[in-house]
C-alpha cells in the first residue's frame, strides 16, 4: 500500500470536505438534519457517543452501523439514517480512538468488536445486524467471530477480509508497525487530550459543511498510523466462510482505497452472501450516494429479511 493509498484509505471524506469548503467538487448530500445521539457509558470500558434512532415500531429490526477510519459513525452514516430508520431500527457510535469514542491506550480491533458488542448491551439489545464500511467492515467481521450470538445479519460495504496482500503492502505494514514503536509511543496520550478538549456532543449546526468539517477534526491525526498498522495486521480469511447467518456485501466497482478486486474476493467468501455493486468509488456513500444508495438499501433489505426468517 503506498502513501497516496493511505490518503486514500484514511481521508476520503477529508479531502472532500476541504474542496467543498473551497467551493469546489461534488456538493454534499441534502439529507436534512443530522440526527442527534448522546453519551453512552461502558460499563468497564469507557464512554461513547451514540446515536439511536428507534425506527417505525418497537419490535423493528435492528441495525448497527460500524464507521470507517478517520471518521464517526453520525459522519460516515449521516446521508442513509434517516432513510433507514423508516424500516429499521438504527444505531451507530463512534469507535474508539475516533471522534468520542473511548481514548484507551491500545486500539485493537478485538476491543472495537467488544465495545460493539457492549453498545448492544447498554440499549438492551439482543441480536442486530451488523453493517460495516471500510475500517467498520473489518470491525463487523471481528464482531461477529467474537460474539457470533449478538449478530443477526452482517452486511460490509467497501471493506476486505485482509488489508494486505503483495509484497509491498507488506513490506509497507512492516515499516509501519516498526515506525509506530520507535517514534510514536506517546499517541495513546494524544488522542487521550484531543478527545478532552472536545465537547461531549457534536456541534449542533444548521449548515452541513461546518458539523462535517467538526466531525472530522474530532478525530486527532495521531490515530492514523496505529490503526493502518492494526488493519495491517487483520485477515479473517481462516474464518470468514464459518458466517452461519445471512450476509451480504456491496462493492465500490472503482476503489482505489480497497481494491475492488480484494473486495471481490472477500464476497467469494461469504457463503450465500447476497453480493451487488456500485459503480463509484470508496466514498460513494456520501458523494455517489444517488447510485449507491439503492444498491446498499436493496443489501440491507434482503440481509434483514433473510434474518427474520431465521429467527422465525
Amino acid at each position: 500500500m503506498t502513501f497516496r493509498r493511505i490518503g486514500r484509505v484514511a481521508l476520503p471524506l477529508v479531502v472532500r470536505g476541504v474542496a467543498l469548503l473551497a467551493g469546489r467538487g461534488r456538493p454534499m448530500p441534502d439529507v436534512g438534519p443530522v440526527p442527534a445521539g448522546t453519551v453512552v457509558d461502558l460499563p468497564g470500558r469507557g464512554k461513547t457517543h451514540v446515536v439511536d434512532l428507534p425506527g417505525p415500531r418497537p419490535d423493528a429490526p435492528v441495525i448497527l452501523l460500524l464507521h470507517g477510519i478517520a471518521t464517526t459513525g453520525s459522519l460516515t452514516w449521516f446521508s442513509v439514517m434517516a432513510e433507514l430508520a423508516r424500516d429499521y431500527r438504527v444505531i451507530t457510535y463512534d469507535q474508539r480512538w475516533h471522534g468520542r469514542g473511548i481514548p484507551s491506550e491500545t486500539f485493537l480491533l478485538d476491543d472495537c468488536a467488544d465495545d460493539g458488542a457492549a453498545v448492544l448491551d447498554a440499549l438492551g439489545i439482543d441480536r442486530a445486524v451488523v453493517v460495516g464500511y471500510s475500517m467498520g467492515g473489518a470491525t463487523a467481521q471481528v464482531l461477529w467471530h467474537r460474539h457470533p450470538e449478538r449478530v443477526a445479519g452482517l452486511v460490509l460495504c467497501s471493506t476486505a477480509a485482509r488489508w494486505q496482500g503483495h509484497l509491498g503492502e507488506r513490506a509497507f505494514y512492516a515499516v509501519l508497525s516498526g515506525v509506530n514503536k520507535l517514534f510514536l509511543s506517546g499517541v495513546p496520550d494524544r488522542v487521550r487530550l484531543h478527545a478532552e478538549d472536545l465537547p461531549e456532543l457534536p456541534l449542533d449546526s444548521p449548515h452541513l459543511g461546518a458539523w462535517a468539517l467538526a466531525e472530522l477534526r474530532s478525530t486527532s491525526p495521531w490515530v492514523l498510523p496505529h490503526v493502518l498498522s492494526e488493519l495491517g495486521r487483520f485477515d479473517a480469511t481462516p474464518w470468514i466462510g464459518e458466517v452461519a447467518v445471512p450476509t451480504g456485501m456491496v462493492i465500490t466497482a472503482r476503489d482505489h482505497a480497497i481494491p475492488t478486486a480484494r473486495q471481490r474476493q472477500l464476497a467469494e467468501l461469504l457463503p450465500n452472501g447476497y453480493v451487488r455493486e456500485a459503480p463509484g468509488g470508496h466514498a460513494s456513500l456520501v458523494f455517489d450516494r444517488e447510485r449507491w444508495k439503492p444498491v446498499f438499501l436493496e443489501v440491507v433489505g434482503a440481509v434483514a429479511r433473510a434474518a427474520a426468517q431465521a429467527a422465525a
